[in-house]
């Protein structure tokens, strides 16, 4: 039996209804629109006919209406047409603080421009206050852009009022509508607006289509440049297939606006009853009067959304705004209204559709219960734990392993902040972003500490502990040290996994820690509502042969000893799109020590070290690199890659910490123009248990080289060169 959907509001199914009526300009009616024969008057009739159909929807004239390729296309056409067109007129823009991500960086955009940007706060429902708009409109102000319908909370805005505030000033409205068309009455002439975009697979329409009302008199600037189509507005030959499939979906809305708007109301107030009935520490976030009719979003009392979701394969719903379902932060609307933290992180939308049933109601409540009962200890588990053969680590947490790390950027600005410690015996402290500490005892031995813990990575317990002890371990090889002994970190949710599961994860820290040539000593507990488990390691090392991530020179070459995409097989892993072979490799090789690469670099010079984990090998050289004040030049094609990691990143199998680390890069990496995508995501992935990344003389890097390849069970390369000195660049060719 499929899943339940409940995420309407981030795309519905095409209707049966839309579908047919596209199905003759997928056979005879594919002409051209422009062409002036037979086929291409077929698609041109089309293409005006679903005009007057969109126009009948928003109450406002077919040639009111400009055809996009979807929402994001329309914002996009609004904000930037109207503000570059005017802005000899004036440079303020005014948003609110919950818009969708395609009007906020759309504005973000255009304050690069040059223009001011005022964003409008909004009360604990998510309201926009038209007092807060009138003291926000001054003469510069352009245009105001304020959504419809919120798309996590489902809260209507008085759109109206606030479209009348802001002409009074003489600045223009523009209303993202993409949630409301079809759903509520969206009438330009009683909204009063001068733009107002919709995206077409929000109202059971194809993916890929949009609309721009654009008011008679109002004036753009192209941002598609190319012919003439669309009333010289958007280049490009007219969609004509899904253009009829809008046109079919905005009629049947039109014609089922009110029964469906009755009945979806009913199917979420009976969602929210049944949900209130069984659980206590509920929160219902948004509007209680002016809302959506098919969207619920309820806070689950210190829960974690995503670990939920994770449990409720029997329902498809989202935590927060589909478009950020991969974050770990919290949401930004959840934020601006002023919800705490402790519900906002245990926040899901629930959003219902026309081909909901109340049977699917009854059962996501049930499924929903038992497994927020089940989180809580509670009785719809019946105090029965999962078999400890059966558990499946990575579905009772909301990350993977070192992908689960504090955004890069957040931390240095904390660490920024931090006394500098004053002890002269401690040679290797936190200034250097270096992997442990280094405290020196005598002139002949120095002490190394380090301490690591993340979320399950696999899903096998044995393996996940044998892996973070491996993660560990690493941090005391990147110095050039041997460890001594190491001490357990334990978090463990007791209400929802047996014990026997933590006896595996302990069983497996053991057993690699032995591999090591070392003891665990003990260790420390708590009871968590998630999995996390990690090691403090105590090494060794003379304090004057310490590797530190700091002291590269020009021309050293850079040697990796692991192959990259640990974070997208593993997040593969968890979505089922990995085989068995993958698995296997992807867990032998964040298992592997990498003392035999320390041990044969040993033999040589190393200028520096680091080992590559969750900032990734971008993240990591930065550091090496920035450090050091140098350059350097890494060759894409060099970096040996994991099997299927390409495929898969392309499949979209991205943890959300991969793409923040490309970001935290991007200002200080220099990619070639004919880098793929896919690459930089790569070069960017969070690696859990990676290799050791070498700086060390040119000259001594084929016989190191050859040393590595007999000491490593993967693939090892020299991967790129240290260019000289500099502020940390790194290029990517």
């Amino acid at each position: 039996m499929l899943p339940i959907y409940l995420d309407y509001n981030a795309t519905t199914p095409i209707d049966p209804e839309v579908a047919a009526a596209m199905l003759p300009y997928m056979v005879t009616g594919f002409g051209n629109p422009s062409s002036t024969h037979w086929y291409g008057q077929q698609g041109r009739r089309a293409v005006e006919e679903a005009r007057a159909q969109v126009a009948a929807l928003l109450g406002c004239h077919p040639d009111e209406i400009l055809f996009t390729s979807g929402g994001s296309e329309a914002n996009n056409l609004a904000l930037k047409g109207y503000c570059l067109a005017h802005r000899d007129k004036g440079n303020h823009l005014i948003i609110s603080a919950v818009e969708h991500p395609a009007v906020v960086q759309v504005a973000a955009h255009l304050q690069t421009l040059g223009f001011e940007l005022t964003i409008l706060p909004v009360d604990g429902y998510g309201m926009v206050s038209p007092r807060d708009l009138e003291a926000a409109l001054g003469k510069e102000t352009l245009l105001v852009s304020v959504m419809h319908a919120n798309n996590e909370v489902g809260t209507i805005e008085p759109i109206a009022e606030l479209a009348a505030i802001a002409h009074a000033h003489g600045a223009l409205f523009h209303c993202d509508a993409a949630q409301s068309a079809g759903k509520i009455p969206v009438r330009v002439d009683e909204l009063g607006v001068d733009l107002l975009s919709i995206a077409g697979h929000k109202l059971y329409a194809p993916k890929g289509i949009g609309a721009l009302y654009i008011r008679r008199g109002v004036t753009l600037e192209k941002q598609i440049h190319g012919a003439d189509h669309e009333h010289d507005l958007r280049a490009g030959t007219e969609n004509v297939l899904e253009i009829a499939g809008l046109g079919a979906a905005c009629k049947i809305a039109l014609r089922d606006l009110d029964a469906n708007a009755t009945r979806l109301a009913g199917l979420r107030d009976r969602l929210y009853d049944g949900l209130t009935a069984r659980l206590d520490g509920l929160r219902r976030n948004g509007h209680p009067v002016r809302s959506l009719p098919n969207t619920l979003n309820i806070s689950f009392h210190n829960l974690e959304a995503n670990t939920m979701l994770a449990q409720l394969e029997e329902v498809a719903a989202s935590a927060g705004a589909a478009c950020h379902s991969d974050s770990i932060t919290i949401s930004p609307v959840l934020e601006a209204m002023g919800v705490p933290t402790e519900w906002a992180m245990g926040t899901i939308r629930f959003s219902a559709g026309k081909m909901t049933t109340e049977e699917e109601i009854d059962r996501a409540i049930e499924a929903v219960c038992r497994v927020a009962e089940g989180l809580r200890g509670g009785s719809s588990a019946g105090g029965v734990l999962p078999a400890a053969s059966t558990v499946e680590l990575t579905h009772y947490t909301f990350g993977l392993g070192c992908a689960c790390k504090l955004r890069p950027q957040s931390l240095e600005k904390i660490l920024a902040g931090l006394p500098r410690p004053a002890d002269p015996a401690l040679l290797v402290g936190a200034e250097t972003s270096d992997d442990a500490a280094v405290y020196r005892i005598d002139d002949q031995t120095a002490l190394i500490e380090t301490v690591d813990f993340f979320t399950p990575i696999v899903d096998d317990p044995y393996h996940f502990g044998a892996i973070a002890a491996a993660n560990a371990l690493s941090d005391i090889y990147a110095m050039g040290g041997e460890p001594l002994f190491a001490l357990n970190l334990v978090a463990f949710p007791s209400s929802r996994l047996p014990m026997e599961t933590l006896e595996r994860i302990l069983h497996g820290a053991a057993e690699k820690c032995r591999e090591a040539g070392i003891d665990i000593a003990g260790g420390h507990s708590i009871d968590d509502t998630e999995p996390k488990f990690g090691l403090a390691i105590t090494g060794r090392v003379h304090p004057g042969k310490i590797w530190r991530n700091v002291g590269a020179r020009p021309g050293d070459a850079l040697l990796l000893t692991k192959p990259i995409g640990l974070g997208i097989l593993s997040t593969a892993m968890k979505r089922r799109m990995l085989d068995k072979r993958g698995i296997e490799l992807a867990i032998a090789t964040m298992s592997e020590l990498n003392r035999g690469a320390m041990v044969a670099a040993r033999e040589f010079e190393v200028h520096a070290c680091t080992d590559v984990t969750g900032f990734g090998l971008l993240g990591h050289l930065l550091e090496m690199t920035r450090g050091s004040h140098m350059d350097a030049e890494i060759k894409w094609r060099d970096v040996p890659l994991l099997e299927q990691a390409w495929d898969l990143a392309a499949a979209g199998a991205l943890p959300g910490g991969s793409q923040a680390n490309l970001q935290h890069v991007a200002a200080m990496t220099e990619f070639a123009a004919d880098i793929p995508e896919i690459a930089r995501l790569l070069l960017a992935d969070a690696q859990t248990s990676g290799g050791l990344l070498f700086a060390v003389p040119a000259g001594l890097a084929p016989a190191l080289l050859e040393k590595l390849q007999t000491a490593c069970r993967g693939p090892v390369a020299v991967i790129g060169v240290v260019t000289g000195a500099g502020s940390g660049k790194i290029r990517v060719s």
